[in-house]
């Protein structure tokens, strides 16, 4: 067993006879996400020294990595093989790591169209609370039988299991890419990205915001050539050609957009998960309009903490959550953002899945339950 990994399972082992509580940590680009404990409650747990690609068949579409992988250094590898991670993973600062992106489970601007992190999970090695080196899934998706444990990973923040390897698909870069803008509001937006999703279009991305108090709805389409040029014919709107065009859609991965920046230190950042087919929400008074993506399923509001309620109501009516991401007074990294459960049943299964993966709940305390 390499050490690295035997020293983390120690750690862990030591912590749950001692039911010393543990902060797991790549990179640390995600600490200003969080709720119910003090920011790194725990004994520093870093994942940084197990790093490495284990193993990597391009012709298998299939990479495995350590957890402690610099995300930047598997993209590379990728990319040098015209490969991707399809999800676009953001993110905020420079060093995230391989399990840190799993375990957020958090997706960039393609979701919609490809899939988000646990759609390309194909298996897992973890250490669960009592120090119990497990492995779920494999290389394959037919591996996958019963309980999907592997998938369960993405998103569960570390409260789970250390992650300390992961499997992953990976996909070959969109031979032809192209981006159109339309300048509309926000309801005539909705209603185009609506009827484009009814027909066989290669749209990967989108984002309408306003600008100087004009809304712009922006497309980004990938696929075949030839189904790339016949949708920028169809679709109508203004070719954008500008070099710096990926950078944008980067800046809106990572939240670089200068809507992000504009945010005032009152007020938080909210994301509001909602059905694509949602309409125009009436948002509370003072509320500016959102920032919207992923078709109009996934919607950015800044908007002050008192509002976390109303906001949270709006969302339910309409079958979706908000949950604020970034907290009022917070640069990015510095505070703690607020995750609501749904339902008590929903609330239930997971104190359930803690139990039994972290009986001593020594990982990660209070960041997500």
């Amino acid at each position: 067993m390499d050490a690295a990994l035997s020293q983390i399972i120690d750690r862990v082992r030591d912590s749950a006879a001692r039911q010393a509580p543990l902060c797991i940590r790549g990179g640390g680009t995600k600490d200003f996400h969080g709720l119910g404990a003090p920011r790194h409650a725990g004994e520093p747990l870093d994942m940084r020294p197990l790093a490495g690609i284990v193993s990597y068949e391009p012709s298998e579409l299939v990479v495995t990595a350590l957890a402690g992988t610099p995300l930047a250094e598997l993209e590379a590898l990728l990319a040098r093989h015209g490969q991707c991670l399809a999800f676009e993973p953001p993110r905020f600062a420079a060093g995230g790591t391989v399990g840190g992106m799993v375990a957020a489970g958090l997706s960039g601007p393609a979701r919609a169209s490809v899939g988000a992190v646990r759609d390309f999970v194909l298996g897992v090695e973890i250490i669960n609370g009592r120090g119990e080196l497990l492995r779920f899934g494999g290389q394959v998706m037919k591996n996958v039988a019963g309980y999907d444990v592997s998938r369960l990973m993405a998103g569960s923040w570390g409260q789970l299991g250390v992650i300390t390897e992961v499997s992953l698909k990976v996909l070959p870069v969109a031979p032809a890419e192209a981006t159109l803008r339309f300048d509309c509001g926000q309801a005539e937006a909705l209603k185009m990205l609506h009827a484009w999703g009814g027909q066989p279009l290669p749209l990967n991305a989108s984002c309408w915001l306003e600008e100087g108090g004009a809304g712009q709805l922006y497309v980004r389409l990938r696929g075949a050539r030839a189904a790339v040029e016949a949708a920028c014919r169809d679709m109508g709107g203004e070719p954008q050609d500008a070099p710096n065009v990926a950078d944008d859609w980067q800046a809106c991965r990572d939240q670089r957009l200068p809507w992000f920046a504009a945010r005032p230190a009152d007020q938080a950042l909210w994301r509001l998960s909602l059905p694509q087919t949602a309409p125009v929400l009436p948002l509370p008074a003072g509320v500016a309009a959102p920032l919207i993506e992923w078709q109009g399923g996934l919607r950015w509001l800044q908007a002050p903490m008192h509002h976390r309620e109303a906001l949270r109501t709006l969302a339910l009516q309409v079958g979706g959550s908000a949950s604020c991401f970034i907290a009022a007074g917070a640069d990015g990294m510095g505070d703690k953002g607020i995750f609501d459960a749904n339902s008590g049943a929903l609330a239930t299964i997971h104190r359930r899945l803690k139990q039994a993966f972290d009986p001593a709940a020594i990982l990660n305390p209070g960041r997500l339950l």
